[in-house]
């Protein structure tokens, strides 16, 4: 071999090993920066708020350690008198700090000494009295209702007579509303598991099947349906949604694997949620879900399904979340600290300009006008400082500021709709904030043994979940509606929603038997 074929191989080789060099190195890269992932999940802050402090107020309180600091003089008092009006439903006991309002049962013990009792009556008087409180708690209780029909015989005629059997919500059922909607609230609102349930009537002497629960539970949540549709068909007449999808065991894939599913949550502008289940993470369930009723603006994360869709509708405008982008700055922070923190400051002043905004609670044209004057500069100078930072040639493609910055600059009009509209969001947080009770209750319920069962918990925590943004109590909805439903014209489901039934209901609630026998 000569000389110079040696020299060519030498250097072929130089350059292939430089090759899987710098692929080693973009790997330990990528691995450190999941490491780094991994560990601030574990161990960091899960908030996503940054404390920022002026570096000037910083460096006086650091100087000012180790000073003596003079004594402050007396403050000035004066003395004022007013009046206030009492809060409704807000009692305070001050001497041990327990607070409750006035819907909390009280039992009164009295208390008496053997001293007192020595002291003949006529000669004591009783000048006052002492009283202290303390907060109890009965364990889960269950009450069976015992009705008591008599069977009268008319003499004359010799027929007999009996009064019917009462009203039951579900027929040929031993379980009363009042249960239906304990059961469904302890399960879909305290994700309280219906195994559990079930010890729980075992120890206290009931027995009951899970079977009969799971069944119960099923036709309860059956007869809800109408409703959920009324309420989603309401939701997509919005004109700004937000949506977002979430993950689900449910059915069997086969023996021991269940299936991957999905939930798509539809959060509407009066403050109501429908979660849809999906068996998949396809885009073509967004077209499925919102179809060709939809007209508005979609606001949603940076999941391309959702592009797409709008891009087949010209009534559908897209809007991404800005939270989402600053999450991908976020993850960069191991790599890029000074980089990471300049963005998040960035960020962090369209934030603080979004809550001035909501504790001046503006809207419409007012809000559009301070947006315009105020969020908008701050919104072209983080593109300003994204187009700096792409100019940079030590930044690596495998860097992840690289992947933040690609990820920002490929939603440049997506994320400058809201500078436009003032019903639009900034963020989709407040739907990440209701479908919580998804991801809570699969840590205790863990999945779903059949894809009916997973469409009826998209069903109940829809109504559920509403009922907490309308600021409605959901076990005395269930117990209303559950017993209205039957009599409650199906042309006018839309009124036993959370959102319309606190106004043309909540004044005239129907009761179980349970309340009426404590009355």
């Amino acid at each position: 071999m000569s000389s110079a074929q040696s020299a060519v191989d030498s250097s072929q080789n130089i350059v292939l090993a430089r090759t899987e060099y710098d692929a080693l190195q973009a790997q330990i890269t990528t691995l450190k920066t999941q490491l780094d992932w991994f560990k601030r999940q574990l161990f960091g802050s899960k908030s996503e708020k940054r404390l920022v402090m002026d570096p000037a107020l910083q460096a006086d309180l650091l100087a000012a350690l180790g000073e003596d600091l003079p004594a402050p003089p007396p403050p000035k008092t004066e003395k004022i008198t007013y009046e206030r009006r009492k809060a409704r439903n807000a009692n305070a006991v001050t001497d041990q700090g327990l607070r409750f309002d006035d819907s909390v049962p009280v039992e009164t013990i009295a208390l008496s000494s053997p001293e007192l009792d020595d002291i003949p009556a006529h000669e004591r008087v009783v000048i006052g009295e002492k009283v202290t409180y303390r907060l109890a708690q009965r364990p889960g209780s269950y009450v069976v209702l015992k009705y008591v029909r008599p069977v009268v015989k008319h003499k004359a005629t010799g027929t007999l007579v009996t009064p019917p059997a009462p009203v039951n919500v579900l027929d040929k059922s031993v379980a009363d509303v009042s249960f239906l909607a304990g059961m469904l609230v302890d399960k879909f609102v305290y994700h309280l598991p219906l195994y559990r349930q079930h010890q729980r009537l075992r120890q206290n002497g009931i027995d009951l099947s899970r079977a009969t629960l799971t069944n119960l539970s099923s036709r309860a949540i059956e007869l809800l349906t109408p409703i959920f549709h009324a309420q989603f068909g309401n939701i997509l007449q919005s004109r700004v949604l937000a949506m977002d999808e979430t993950p689900i065991k449910a059915g069997r894939k086969r023996k021991g694997k269940l299936r991957q599913a999905y939930f798509w949550p539809v959060y509407g502008e009066a403050d109501e949620i429908a979660f849809s289940y999906s068996p998949s993470r396809a885009s073509k369930h967004v077209h499925e879900v919102l179809g060709d009723t939809f007209e508005g603006v979609l606001v949603s994360d940076g999941n391309e399904a959702y592009a797409r869709y709008a891009q087949t509708r010209e009534a559908v405008t897209h809007a991404e979340c800005w939270a989402h982008t600053r999450r991908y700055f976020e993850r960069a922070k191991e790599a890029e600290p000074q980089a990471v923190n300049e963005a998040l400051a960035i960020i962090g002043k369209l934030y603080r300009h979004e809550a001035h905004i909501r504790d001046k609670e503006l809207t419409g044209e007012a809000k559009l006008n301070y947006r315009t004057q105020h969020s908008e500069p701050v919104v072209h100078a983080f593109w300003q400082w994204c187009d700096q930072q792409c100019q940079r040639h030590d930044l690596l493609p495998s860097n992840p500021l690289s992947r933040a910055l690609k990820y920002a600059m490929a939603r440049v009009d997506s994320l400058k709709v809201f500078l436009s509209d003032p019903d639009v969001p900034v963020d989709t947080n407040h739907l990440e904030r209701a479908l919580r009770p998804i991801p809570l209750g699969r840590k205790n319920w863990l999945f779903c043994w059949t894809e009916l069962g997973a469409k009826q918990v998209g069903i109940i925590q829809s109504l559920l979940v509403t009922c907490k943004l309308q600021g409605v109590n959901p076990h005395t909805w269930l117990v209303d509606v559950l017993q209205r439903i039957s009599q409650h014209p199906a042309s006018k489901a839309i009124e036993l929603t959370p959102r319309v039934w606190k106004e043309t209901f909540a004044d005239k609630i129907l009761k179980s038997d349970l309340d009426r026998v404590g009355q």
